[in-house]
Formats: structure tokens, sequence, C-alpha cells
């Protein structure tokens, strides 16, 4: 089979493959979100348990590989009760994954924010809460917008490993390609080029999407207390 010949069978393929797996990038992207800006307030701005509970969750989740967090979801939960769909364990573990990791951009983003302005908040009369939420929170947003974007883009090459659970994303339409005309390279090749096309495309976009939030002199403080260092890599 020529390339020609296999890409009119494998463009389908890929197109499902694509919307799935697209899904799940969004997903849990999402859900890292709103998982990851109240573990990185606690962490910030609380004390006691709130803020215990907020690092054994982050570090939890950066601390042990995506797989083996997978695995406890699909194959650990139901031991106990819970069982879920491919898919519903693919949503659940790639945003809490996502979480851990946002919160800590997010930690490094509030914690550029000059504590003068929270004290010149605290006496115009705001409590904490108002001054983070009208003030330094606004800031941050800006601030964390690079390593955000990063992250944006990273969790649509994480999807992959849901594979292993039989979720039909891209890959798994790759591996099941492989295994119906026997050819590995131009299978996985043409899913390489398809994710590399993602990149780039999302690549344009966050760019895009940080020059227009882009304040001159918001970078400096990020930089000095070492925001890309605090966020760390999967």
């Amino acid at each position: 089979m020529n390339t020609f010949e296999f890409l009119q069978i494998a463009l389908p393929e890929f197109y499902e493959g694509l919307l799935i797996t697209l899904q799940i990038a969004g997903v849990g992207l999402s859900t890292g979100l709103i998982v990851g800006i109240p573990a990185a307030l606690g962490r910030v701005y609380t004390r006691g348990p709130l803020r215990w509970l907020a690092i054994t969750y982050i570090e939890l989740f950066r601390g042990t590989p995506l797989l083996v967090q997978l695995f406890v979801v699909y194959y650990g939960l139901p031991q106990v009760g819970i069982t879920l769909s491919a898919l519903t364990a693919s949503f659940l573990t790639l945003g809490l994954n996502s979480g851990a990791y946002q919160a800590e951009y997010f930690r490094g983003a509030l914690q550029a924010i000059g504590q003068g302005q929270m004290t010149a908040a605290r006496s115009l009369g705001m409590t904490q809460w108002e001054a983070i939420r009208h003030i330094i929170f606004p800031q941050a947003l800006r601030v964390v917008m690079p390593a955000w974007s990063n992250e944006a883009i990273s969790i649509v090459k994480y999807t992959a490993v849901v594979f292993v659970i039989a979720v039909p994303d891209l890959l798994t339409r790759a591996k099941f390609l492989t295994g119906r005309f026997f050819n590995p390279i131009q299978s996985y090749l043409s899913v390489a080029v398809v994710y590399m096309l993602i990149v780039a495309v999302m690549t344009l976009v966050m760019n895009a999407i940080e020059k227009r939030m882009y304040v001159p002199g918001l970078s400096v403080d990020s930089e000095r207390h070492g925001l890309a260092l605090a966020s760390g890599e999967h």
C-alpha cells in the first residue's frame, strides 16, 4: 500500500481520534484550572490544614508518573466501589495531574506580585481575599500566561497515555492501523505529524494571547522570583 492509499483510509480514523484527543485535552485543562487555582491560593494564602492539603495534592500528582495515576484511577478505584469509564478516568486523571502543575504556575505568579500591593490594599480597608480578587490575581493572570500556555500545549501530548486503557484517541487509532496494515512507520509517523500540527496551531494562538495580555514591567518580578523554576516540568 502506497502512502496515498494509506492516507485515504487513515485520515477518517485520525479525524475521529483527533476529536477524542482534543476533548480529553480540553476537559483535562479546564478541570486542572478549576482545581489548580484554589490549590495555589491555599498554598500561598492559607495556614494549617488547608495549606497542607494543597501541598499534599500538588506534591502527590507532581511526584508520581501520569501513567501510574491513570492505572490507579481506572483499575484501582473499582476495588473501592468506584467504577469509571475509560473516557471519564482519562478526564479525571489528566485534570488532576494538570491541576497540580497549574497550581505551581499560579503559585509562582502570585508570589511574583510585590507584597507592597497587598499591604496597600489592606491599608485601604480591603480584606485579604478582596485584595487577592481585585488586585493580586488579575496581575497574576498576566504574569502566569507564558508558563500556563506551555501547560495548555503540553497536555495535548500527554493525552497519548490514555491509549493503554483503550480510549480511541489518536495514538490508539495509529495502533489500530498498524495492526491492520502492518505498517508501523507510516501509521506512527502520520500521527506524529498530526500532533505536531496541533501543537503548532496552539503555539500560535497562545503566543497571540500572551502578546495581548502582556504588560511591561510585570514580567520582571516573575523572573526574579523564579516563576519558571517554581512551575517545574512534567
